[in-house]
Protein backbone atom coordinates (compact mmCIF):
# COMPACT_ATOMS: atom_id res chain seq x y z
CA UNK A 1 0.00 0.00 0.00
CA UNK A 2 1.25 3.78 -0.58
CA UNK A 3 0.41 6.36 1.46
CA UNK A 4 -0.40 10.03 -0.81
CA UNK A 5 -0.28 13.37 1.31
CA UNK A 6 -0.17 15.29 -1.90
CA UNK A 7 -2.81 15.24 -3.98
CA UNK A 8 -1.71 17.89 -6.84
CA UNK A 9 1.12 15.41 -7.09
CA UNK A 10 -0.27 12.20 -7.43
CA UNK A 11 2.31 9.39 -9.69
CA UNK A 12 0.44 7.86 -13.21
CA UNK A 13 1.66 4.86 -11.66
CA UNK A 14 -1.41 5.60 -9.12
CA UNK A 15 -4.04 6.71 -11.26
CA UNK A 16 -6.88 4.68 -12.69
CA UNK A 17 -8.03 3.01 -9.20
CA UNK A 18 -11.83 2.82 -7.78
CA UNK A 19 -12.03 4.93 -4.81
CA UNK A 20 -14.23 4.89 -1.63
CA UNK A 21 -14.15 7.99 -0.30
CA UNK A 22 -14.73 9.18 3.26
CA UNK A 23 -12.89 9.77 6.74
CA UNK A 24 -12.96 5.89 7.36
CA UNK A 25 -12.19 6.98 11.11
CA UNK A 26 -11.96 2.94 12.66
CA UNK A 27 -12.00 1.72 9.78
CA UNK A 28 -14.83 -0.29 11.01
CA UNK A 29 -17.06 -3.32 9.94
CA UNK A 30 -19.19 -0.07 7.92
CA UNK A 31 -16.40 0.96 5.98
CA UNK A 32 -15.01 -2.93 5.39
CA UNK A 33 -18.48 -3.29 4.71
CA UNK A 34 -18.08 -0.33 1.76
CA UNK A 35 -14.79 -1.52 0.27
CA UNK A 36 -16.28 -4.98 0.02
CA UNK A 37 -19.11 -3.84 -2.29
CA UNK A 38 -17.06 -1.69 -4.19
CA UNK A 39 -14.18 -4.25 -5.14
CA UNK A 40 -17.18 -6.42 -5.91
CA UNK A 41 -18.86 -3.49 -8.83
CA UNK A 42 -15.16 -3.20 -9.86
CA UNK A 43 -12.76 -5.89 -9.28
CA UNK A 44 -10.70 -4.82 -12.18
CA UNK A 45 -9.21 -2.08 -10.79
CA UNK A 46 -6.56 -1.80 -7.92
CA UNK A 47 -8.37 -0.37 -5.05
CA UNK A 48 -8.02 2.82 -3.46
CA UNK A 49 -9.62 5.19 -0.27
CA UNK A 50 -9.64 8.71 -0.64
CA UNK A 51 -9.63 10.11 2.81
CA UNK A 52 -9.17 13.45 4.48
CA UNK A 53 -6.17 14.76 7.69
CA UNK A 54 -6.83 16.08 10.01
CA UNK A 55 -10.90 15.04 10.51
CA UNK A 56 -13.38 18.14 9.49
CA UNK A 57 -14.38 18.61 12.89
CA UNK A 58 -11.41 19.59 14.11
CA UNK A 59 -10.93 22.15 11.66
CA UNK A 60 -14.65 23.50 12.62
CA UNK A 61 -14.46 22.81 16.26
CA UNK A 62 -11.07 22.97 16.89
CA UNK A 63 -12.18 23.32 20.61
CA UNK A 64 -13.69 20.33 21.36
CA UNK A 65 -11.86 17.41 22.48
CA UNK A 66 -10.37 15.41 19.65
CA UNK A 67 -13.00 12.36 18.43
CA UNK A 68 -10.14 10.31 16.37
CA UNK A 69 -10.72 6.66 16.67
CA UNK A 70 -7.37 5.41 15.41
CA UNK A 71 -4.36 7.60 13.90
CA UNK A 72 -3.64 8.70 10.30
CA UNK A 73 -0.82 5.77 10.54
CA UNK A 74 -2.96 3.52 11.84
CA UNK A 75 -5.39 3.77 9.76
CA UNK A 76 -3.44 3.38 6.61
CA UNK A 77 -2.10 0.27 7.87
CA UNK A 78 -5.48 -1.16 8.60
CA UNK A 79 -6.83 -0.28 4.80
CA UNK A 80 -4.46 -1.95 3.74
CA UNK A 81 -4.98 -5.06 5.66
CA UNK A 82 -8.08 -4.63 3.54
CA UNK A 83 -6.71 -5.10 0.24
CA UNK A 84 -6.59 -1.05 -0.35
CA UNK A 85 -3.43 -0.73 -2.72
CA UNK A 86 -3.58 3.45 -2.22
CA UNK A 87 -4.83 5.83 0.31
CA UNK A 88 -5.29 9.37 -0.85
CA UNK A 89 -5.02 11.35 2.31
CA UNK A 90 -6.15 15.05 1.68
CA UNK A 91 -5.02 17.83 3.71
CA UNK A 92 -7.72 19.00 5.20
CA UNK A 93 -7.03 22.91 5.90
CA UNK A 94 -8.93 26.04 5.29
CA UNK A 95 -8.25 26.07 1.92
CA UNK A 96 -9.71 23.08 0.90
CA UNK A 97 -12.41 23.35 2.73
CA UNK A 98 -13.53 26.30 0.44
CA UNK A 99 -13.61 23.99 -2.25
CA UNK A 100 -16.23 23.50 -3.99
CA UNK A 101 -18.54 20.35 -4.80
CA UNK A 102 -17.41 20.69 -9.00
CA UNK A 103 -13.69 21.32 -7.85
CA UNK A 104 -13.37 18.33 -5.78
CA UNK A 105 -14.58 16.28 -8.33
CA UNK A 106 -12.80 17.75 -11.69
CA UNK A 107 -9.54 18.47 -9.90
CA UNK A 108 -9.32 16.17 -7.06
CA UNK A 109 -10.93 12.73 -8.13
CA UNK A 110 -10.75 13.36 -11.79
CA UNK A 111 -7.42 15.36 -12.92
CA UNK A 112 -5.29 14.49 -10.11
CA UNK A 113 -6.26 11.23 -9.26
CA UNK A 114 -7.93 9.89 -12.39
CA UNK A 115 -10.33 7.22 -10.66
CA UNK A 116 -12.39 4.89 -12.89
CA UNK A 117 -14.89 4.36 -10.96
CA UNK A 118 -16.30 5.96 -7.33
CA UNK A 119 -18.11 4.29 -4.05
CA UNK A 120 -19.52 6.01 -1.04
CA UNK A 121 -22.09 5.95 1.74
CA UNK A 122 -25.64 6.80 1.22
CA UNK A 123 -25.23 10.06 3.27
CA UNK A 124 -21.94 11.27 2.04
CA UNK A 125 -21.27 14.92 1.55
CA UNK A 126 -18.72 16.77 -0.11
CA UNK A 127 -17.61 20.47 -1.20
CA UNK A 128 -17.75 24.05 0.67
CA UNK A 129 -20.04 23.97 3.02
CA UNK A 130 -21.25 20.35 2.28
CA UNK A 131 -23.44 21.48 -0.94
CA UNK A 132 -22.45 18.42 -2.59
CA UNK A 133 -24.57 15.12 -2.38
CA UNK A 134 -24.50 11.44 -3.80
CA UNK A 135 -27.03 12.59 -6.44
CA UNK A 136 -24.71 15.62 -7.43
CA UNK A 137 -21.60 13.47 -7.17
CA UNK A 138 -23.10 11.21 -9.95
CA UNK A 139 -24.22 13.91 -12.22
CA UNK A 140 -20.46 15.55 -11.70
CA UNK A 141 -18.77 11.84 -12.76
CA UNK A 142 -21.15 11.23 -15.44
CA UNK A 143 -19.38 13.65 -18.23
CA UNK A 144 -15.99 11.81 -17.60
CA UNK A 145 -17.36 8.44 -17.83
CA UNK A 146 -16.81 7.19 -14.31
CA UNK A 147 -19.42 5.89 -12.44
CA UNK A 148 -20.69 6.12 -8.57
CA UNK A 149 -21.65 3.39 -6.34
CA UNK A 150 -23.76 4.25 -3.46
CA UNK A 151 -23.47 1.67 -0.31
CA UNK A 152 -26.24 1.58 2.14
CA UNK A 153 -25.45 1.45 6.02
CA UNK A 154 -24.06 -1.68 7.21
CA UNK A 155 -26.70 -2.75 10.24
CA UNK A 156 -27.04 -4.58 13.21
CA UNK A 157 -29.32 -4.99 15.86
CA UNK A 158 -28.66 -1.52 17.82
CA UNK A 159 -28.78 0.21 14.44
CA UNK A 160 -26.59 1.55 11.69
CA UNK A 161 -22.07 0.99 12.26
CA UNK A 162 -21.01 4.42 12.55
CA UNK A 163 -17.81 5.73 13.96
CA UNK A 164 -20.22 7.91 15.86
CA UNK A 165 -21.68 4.83 17.53
CA UNK A 166 -18.41 3.40 18.37
CA UNK A 167 -17.28 6.72 20.10
CA UNK A 168 -20.00 6.53 22.23
CA UNK A 169 -19.75 3.12 22.99
CA UNK A 170 -16.22 3.98 24.29
CA UNK A 171 -17.02 6.83 26.17
CA UNK A 172 -19.75 5.13 27.92
CA UNK A 173 -17.48 2.25 29.27
CA UNK A 174 -18.69 -0.44 26.89
CA UNK A 175 -15.42 -1.08 24.77
CA UNK A 176 -16.39 -4.78 23.69
CA UNK A 177 -19.58 -3.69 22.12
CA UNK A 178 -17.28 -0.78 20.51
CA UNK A 179 -15.18 -4.07 19.40
CA UNK A 180 -18.44 -5.94 17.87
CA UNK A 181 -18.84 -2.67 15.43
CA UNK A 182 -15.29 -2.36 14.94
CA UNK A 183 -14.41 -6.12 14.45
CA UNK A 184 -11.32 -5.47 16.79
CA UNK A 185 -10.62 -4.36 20.05
CA UNK A 186 -10.48 -0.63 20.25
CA UNK A 187 -6.58 0.23 20.82
CA UNK A 188 -4.65 3.67 21.90
CA UNK A 189 -1.47 3.70 20.15
CA UNK A 190 1.65 5.80 21.21
CA UNK A 191 5.18 6.07 22.35
CA UNK A 192 5.93 5.19 25.84
CA UNK A 193 7.41 8.07 27.86
CA UNK A 194 8.83 9.05 31.11
CA UNK A 195 6.72 8.98 34.07
CA UNK A 196 7.01 9.20 37.83
CA UNK A 197 7.65 5.97 38.73
CA UNK A 198 5.00 6.27 41.12
CA UNK A 199 3.26 2.72 39.22
CA UNK A 200 6.43 1.34 39.96
CA UNK A 201 6.71 2.55 43.76
CA UNK A 202 3.25 0.59 44.60
CA UNK A 203 4.92 -2.64 42.83
CA UNK A 204 3.31 -2.18 39.15
CA UNK A 205 5.24 -0.36 36.89
CA UNK A 206 3.17 1.10 34.06
CA UNK A 207 4.21 1.91 30.82
CA UNK A 208 2.90 5.43 30.02
CA UNK A 209 1.54 6.67 26.84
CA UNK A 210 -0.15 10.10 26.22
CA UNK A 211 -3.61 10.08 24.75
CA UNK A 212 -2.12 12.17 21.94
CA UNK A 213 -4.64 12.88 19.52
CA UNK A 214 -7.16 9.61 20.47
CA UNK A 215 -10.72 10.12 21.40
CA UNK A 216 -10.69 9.53 25.55
CA UNK A 217 -12.62 7.17 26.56
CA UNK A 218 -14.31 6.17 30.04
CA UNK A 219 -12.07 6.81 32.73
CA UNK A 220 -11.29 4.07 34.72
CA UNK A 221 -9.44 0.27 34.68
CA UNK A 222 -9.17 -1.79 31.95
CA UNK A 223 -8.01 -5.63 31.17
CA UNK A 224 -5.88 -4.65 28.20
CA UNK A 225 -3.70 -6.57 25.63
CA UNK A 226 -0.35 -4.49 24.47
CA UNK A 227 1.02 -5.74 21.29
CA UNK A 228 4.85 -4.34 21.10
CA UNK A 229 6.71 -3.01 18.11
CA UNK A 230 7.71 -6.77 17.50
CA UNK A 231 4.38 -8.43 17.68
CA UNK A 232 4.56 -9.99 20.69
CA UNK A 233 1.11 -9.57 22.38
CA UNK A 234 0.97 -9.69 26.20
CA UNK A 235 -2.21 -9.32 28.90
CA UNK A 236 -2.19 -6.46 31.24
CA UNK A 237 -3.94 -3.83 33.31
CA UNK A 238 -4.16 -0.25 33.02
CA UNK A 239 -5.76 3.11 34.42
CA UNK A 240 -6.79 5.70 31.67
CA UNK A 241 -7.95 8.93 33.51
CA UNK A 242 -6.34 11.79 35.73
CA UNK A 243 -5.15 9.65 39.33
CA UNK A 244 -7.48 11.57 41.17
CA UNK A 245 -5.71 9.94 44.62
CA UNK A 246 -2.65 11.27 43.15
CA UNK A 247 -4.58 14.34 41.90
CA UNK A 248 -1.49 15.74 40.11
CA UNK A 249 -3.88 17.76 38.16
CA UNK A 250 -2.36 16.47 34.79
CA UNK A 251 -3.91 15.53 31.69
CA UNK A 252 -5.41 12.17 31.42
CA UNK A 253 -3.09 9.36 30.44
CA UNK A 254 -2.80 5.40 30.10
CA UNK A 255 -0.72 3.76 32.33
CA UNK A 256 -0.23 0.19 31.10
CA UNK A 257 1.11 -3.26 33.64
CA UNK A 258 1.62 -5.88 31.37
CA UNK A 259 1.94 -8.77 33.06
CA UNK A 260 5.04 -10.90 33.85
CA UNK A 261 7.15 -8.81 31.78
CA UNK A 262 9.84 -7.05 32.73
CA UNK A 263 11.66 -5.11 29.90
CA UNK A 264 12.85 -1.49 28.88
CA UNK A 265 9.89 0.37 26.65
CA UNK A 266 10.74 3.70 27.02
CA UNK A 267 10.62 5.13 23.75
CA UNK A 268 8.61 1.99 21.80
CA UNK A 269 5.18 2.54 20.37
CA UNK A 270 2.94 0.25 21.61
CA UNK A 271 -0.86 -0.74 21.11
CA UNK A 272 -2.71 -1.09 23.73
CA UNK A 273 -6.45 -2.72 22.88
CA UNK A 274 -9.10 -1.98 26.00
CA UNK A 275 -10.99 -5.46 26.32
CA UNK A 276 -13.24 -4.58 29.13
CA UNK A 277 -13.43 -2.28 31.85
CA UNK A 278 -13.13 -3.36 35.27
CA UNK A 279 -14.24 -0.53 37.78
CA UNK A 280 -14.52 3.09 37.15
CA UNK A 281 -11.68 6.16 37.95
CA UNK A 282 -12.80 6.56 41.61
CA UNK A 283 -10.49 8.42 44.33
CA UNK A 284 -9.12 6.32 47.21
CA UNK A 285 -8.00 7.46 51.18
CA UNK A 286 -4.64 6.82 50.62
CA UNK A 287 -1.68 5.22 48.88
CA UNK A 288 -1.99 1.90 51.09
CA UNK A 289 -5.95 1.74 49.92
CA UNK A 290 -5.01 1.87 46.32
CA UNK A 291 -2.19 -0.34 46.15
CA UNK A 292 -4.63 -3.01 47.31
CA UNK A 293 -7.46 -1.86 45.22
CA UNK A 294 -4.33 -2.16 42.21
CA UNK A 295 -4.01 -5.81 42.93
CA UNK A 296 -7.88 -6.86 42.93
CA UNK A 297 -7.80 -4.91 39.57
CA UNK A 298 -4.58 -6.69 37.93
CA UNK A 299 -6.03 -10.66 39.22
CA UNK A 300 -9.54 -9.40 37.99
CA UNK A 301 -7.75 -8.53 34.68
CA UNK A 302 -6.05 -11.74 34.59
CA UNK A 303 -9.20 -14.10 35.45
CA UNK A 304 -10.54 -12.58 32.39
CA UNK A 305 -7.80 -12.49 29.83
CA UNK A 306 -6.65 -15.96 31.00
CA UNK A 307 -3.59 -14.81 31.63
Amino acid sequence: MTLHTDWRSIPDSARGTVAALGNFDGVHRGHVHLLHALRAARPDHPLSVVTFDPHPRELFRPQDPSCRLMLPTVRAQALEEQGVSQVFQIPFDEDFSHLSAEAFVEDVLIRSLGVAHVACGADFAFGHRRTGDTARLEALLAPHGVGLTVVSQLSDEGGPISSSRIRRLLKEGYPERAAEELGRPWSIVGPVVHGDQRGRLLGFPTANIPLGQHLEPARGVYAVRVTLPDGRVFPGVANLGRRPTINDGQESRLEAHLFDFSENLYGKTLSVALIALLREEKRFSGLDALKSQIAEDAQQARDLLGA
